[in-house]
């Protein structure tokens, strides 16, 4: 009898290479000609990332430069929650998040994608901020992955421990 094969799905963000692109905007920002003077900045605050600058536009500026370089270190957008643009005083402000793990309803979004289109042999359960889809076949597990892959989500996901 042969076992059950069986991958993790995750969704985690490599805090160290969100760090490194979160310091490669900040120098981007203080470099360039067109932020001098505006009072542009991005910092951790917390566990969130604080953008001020002195106009809702160098605010969205800044947002999209720190997405870009999200983007070269491989880390999907979809894991970047931000905010609209806000007033405080005389400057705007964006309130940004990293979204680390599957939260519980996009996880029952993924388990009835799974138990709706995926093949009929495949089980899979909620484990915490995580899922472990098991069947019989590695070729439905395969099947899963790549409709997984072609579902349009809002999380990013990872298939890990396939085995």
């Amino acid at each position: 009898m042969a076992s059950d094969s069986s991958f993790d799905i995750v969704s985690k963000v490599d805090h160290q290479e969100a760090e490194n692109a979160l310091n490669q905007a900040r120098k981007e920002i203080e470099q360039r000609y067109d932020f001098k003077g505006t009072g542009a900045s991005i910092a951790w605050s917390g566990e969130q990332i604080l953008i001020i600058a002195n106009s809702e536009e160098r605010a969205k500026a800044v947002l999209d430069v720190f997405q870009s370089k999200l983007i070269k270190r491989s880390i999907s957008l979809k894991s970047l929650e931000s905010g609209d643009p806000f007033a405080s005083g005389k400057e705007f402000r964006i309130v940004s998040t990293i979204k680390d793990g599957i939260s519980s309803e996009n996880a029952k979004k993924i388990n009835k994608i799974i138990r709706d289109e995926g093949p009929k042999g495949v089980k899979s359960q909620i484990q915490g901020d995580e899922l472990r889809v098991q069947s019989k076949s590695r070729d439905d597990l395969q099947a899963v992955i790549a409709l997984l892959k072609g579902s349009d989500l809002e999380v990013d996901l990872q298939f890990i421990n396939y085995r």
